[in-house]
């Protein structure tokens, strides 16, 4: 604008002087011709700035677009009538906001990997669908599925195998499954699903039986086959009752948490016990820590008995908790909370070194050698330091390592192969006994079985419980036990509890076995009592008491 107007009024001004200095017209024609000169010039000045102003309209347009698009993401609407360079590029801004906002909605509303929508689009949906809807009594579900085990899957394959793993579910679920609904990817493993054409109770049943049907299909990744399984949470509620959307989601979370607690590839709906379930797990994992520097933790012993003899030739150490208020805490309760949250490690090797150190204060005192067996998890097996830290413990309590016999489960030596077999050789070569445990519950791959230098096959106590019962228990029994034979390895059943399931493991031939028939687990004093004073011959009967 400065530049306009001097451009006007500087060479109109010094005309002006000149004819004013000059001394060839009077004054009354001076002042007439200042008079007009001064007309032209404001004249000139306002057509100047009024071109100026129009010229400047589709650059004050842009502005203000722009100020009002960054303050409250709404997209401008400008005219497109003009062809200059400055209309041209408002037009150009115009088309590039709205790009932009498209680009920035599908950021942070949809997944870049698996093209899902996100947790963020969900809410927005659900709430709008939910809003709609004008039959109340009409039933809502929400799913929410979450890979089993996704922590150690992830650890074993490459970052790009993972993320094509998880695109390759996504594309799965949108095609066979959810047609009707809403899918969407809500992080890490977890994908939510929402159907509102729900009938009943039964349907989701079906839909939760489609997920895992078509999740059970091995994913072949890169010249790899990776096997899968869903943990299933699930909501069902009146079109009311889901109003409020966050809650519902918590809910599912709620109800997949507590799938997960029942094990691979199990579904769970959600209750107000699920609540009270939750509330009761958090507080024991918040007593938990600190159970073992309180000295909260004991351990207690379970004989093993040849079950030709009657002998007791072992003791298996189990973990207890003598909580301060609710009493003795069951492992069922505990453990998987210690498993999930990485306290079994300490925990696991407290055990180790208590157990050993008893078992040697045993020997001391003139009691008969017996084998002790302590159980490995999956947290402790996986320690790179695992070798290192039970040899100090053999060393730290003086025990010979052929009194120590590890127990280890197939689903964890599964996970890597190759480590599982060099980590139980490294076991075996300290002189220390590898018991496979809860054998027939897992893979129970004959290729792999002969790979892994263990010495001991454990039948699953619930083998032994429903052999009498179900033909196929009492077949595989018997086939575990002529496996352990062939390939020379000693066996153990767990859980006998009679008379009956004892005269049909010594018919069949199994050398060992453990259960409330001999004993109960108890700790160490009663464990010494019970010794000298029980004939092992002449079994405890049968107790009914929670394992």
């Amino acid at each position: 604008m400065a530049v306009a107007f001097l451009g006007i009024h500087v060479p109109l001004l010094t005309l002006l002087a000149s004819f004013v200095m000059s001394n060839t017209y009077s004054w009354e024609i001076a002042l007439r011709v200042l008079g007009v000169a001064l007309l032209a010039t404001l004249t000139g000045t306002a057509a100047t700035l009024y071109a100026l102003h129009q010229l400047l309209v589709p650059v004050r347009l842009t502005s203000t677009a722009l100020q009002t698009y960054l303050e409250n993401q709404s997209l401008p609407s400008l005219p497109t009538r003009f062809t200059d360079e400055v209309g041209t590029l408002m037009a150009d801004t115009s088309q590039t906001l709205h790009q932009l906002d498209e680009l920035m909605y599908c950021n942070s509303h949809y997944d870049h990997l698996t093209g899902l929508p996100n947790q963020a689009l969900l809410v927005d949906r659900l709430r709008e669908t939910l809003s709609l809807q004008t039959d109340h009594q009409r039933l809502v579900a929400v799913l929410l599925l979450s890979i089993d085990d996704f922590t150690d899957i992830s650890h074993g394959l490459e970052p790009e195998t993972l993320r094509l793993l998880l695109r390759g579910m996504s594309q799965r679920l949108t095609k066979d499954v959810v047609q009707d609904g809403l899918l969407a990817y809500m992080g890490k493993d977890e994908f939510a699903i929402a159907r509102f054409d729900v009938t009943s109770p039964k349907s989701v049943i079906q839909l939760i039986q489609s997920l895992r049907a078509v999740l059970a299909r091995p994913f072949f990744l890169e010249g790899q086959t990776v096997h899968i399984t869903p943990s299933i949470g699930v909501v069902l509620q009146t079109i009311q009752e889901a109003q409020d959307i966050d809650q519902l989601l918590q809910q599912a979370h709620m109800a997949m948490h507590q799938a997960k607690q029942r094990g691979r590839g199990q579904y769970q709906f959600y209750s107000p016990e699920t609540t009270a379930q939750l509330q009761n797990r958090l507080m024991l994992e918040n007593d938990l820590h600190g159970a073992l520097e309180r000295d909260e933790l004991r351990v207690y012993y379970q004989p093993l008995i040849d079950l030709q003899t009657g002998q007791a030739i072992a003791v298996e150490a189990l973990v207890r908790w003598q909580h301060p208020i609710r009493g003795l805490v069951s492992p069922a309760e505990f453990i998987p909370i210690a498993e999930a949250n990485g306290l079994i490690v300490p925990i696991g090797e407290w055990v180790l070194r208590t157990a050993c150190a008893q078992s040697r204060a045993w020997q001391l005192a003139g009691s008969p050698p017996l084998r002790l067996s302590v159980n490995l998890s999956a947290c402790q097996f996986s320690q790179p330091n695992l070798v290192e830290t039970i040899a100090q413990i053999l060393a730290e309590t003086q025990l010979d390592p052929a009194y120590l016999e590890l127990e280890v489960t197939e689903s964890f030596l599964m996970e890597d192969i190759h480590r599982s077999v060099q980590t139980l050789q490294e076991l075996r070569g300290l002189g220390i006994a590898i018991a496979l445990d809860d054998f027939g519950t897992g893979y129970s791959s004959l290729n792999y079985l002969s790979r892994f230098p263990v010495t001991m096959l454990k039948i699953d106590r619930s083998f032994v419980n429903d052999m009498r019962v179900n033909p196929e228990s009492a077949a595989v029994t018997d086939a575990i036990i002529a496996l352990a034979k062939s390939l020379h390895l000693s066996i153990t059943a767990e859980g006998i509890e009679d008379q009956e399931q004892l005269a049909y493991l010594k018919e069949r031939g199994c050398e060992e076995g453990q259960g409330f028939y001999f004993s109960r687990p108890l700790p160490a004093e009663a464990l010494a009592t019970w010794l000298q004073t029980k004939s092992p011959a002449q079994p405890l009967p049968a107790l009914t008491m929670a394992r």
